[in-house]
């Protein structure tokens, strides 16, 4: 940390310029990313586990969730950026970043580990499906990176609107 950045800091230690919440953002945004690349390189390579209930299996889906938009081919990837792009411009706008900095990262860390997959290999690697009972999507750490993140930023907008958010959490 500079000198110049040790004289913005206030009395609890933050960065009064806000670029706290910045670095939360960025590095949530690349442990998600490289987490998630990490594990499917993993299945890449040939690791496979099975059992009576789930399989950790590769997959390589072409779609969406329950590969639904498989359709789309080629054109899934770039409509995909293109609402990763427009979602990113409303958090700034929203500011969304900046109150949930966390998440934020969280959420746009893992959306763009499955869009480079399908730039990279074809279509987002999937490994964990579920067949106990019943037989559910194929899915990977990203997606469930991204329900996670969408069912925090759910509770803190119906529960928690006026109350003062810990940054830890968020």
């Amino acid at each position: 940390m500079s000198v110049n950045e040790l004289s913005e800091l206030n009395s609890s230690g933050r960065l009064k310029n806000g670029h706290d919440g910045k670095l939360k953002f960025i590095f949530s945004f690349l442990i998600i990313f490289v987490i998630d690349q990490a594990i499917k390189v993993l299945f890449l390579n040939g690791f496979e586990w099975n059992n009576r209930c789930i399989s950790l299996t590769l997959a390589i889906n072409k779609g969406v969730a329950f590969s639904m938009f498989s359709f789309l081919g080629n054109y899934l990837k770039y409509i995909q950026l293109i609402l990763i792009v427009l979602l990113g411009f409303y958090f700034i706008k929203e500011k969304i970043i900046n109150k949930y900095p966390i998440l934020s990262g969280i959420l746009f860390g893992a959306a763009l580990s499955n869009l480079s997959d399908r730039f990279i290999r074809g279509g987002v690697v999937d490994y964990v499906y579920w067949h106990c009972g019943f037989n559910f999507a194929i899915f990977n750490f990203a997606d469930t990176m991204i329900d996670l993140s969408i069912i925090l930023f759910a509770y803190f907008y119906f529960f928690k609107k006026n109350d003062k958010i810990s940054s830890t959490v968020a």
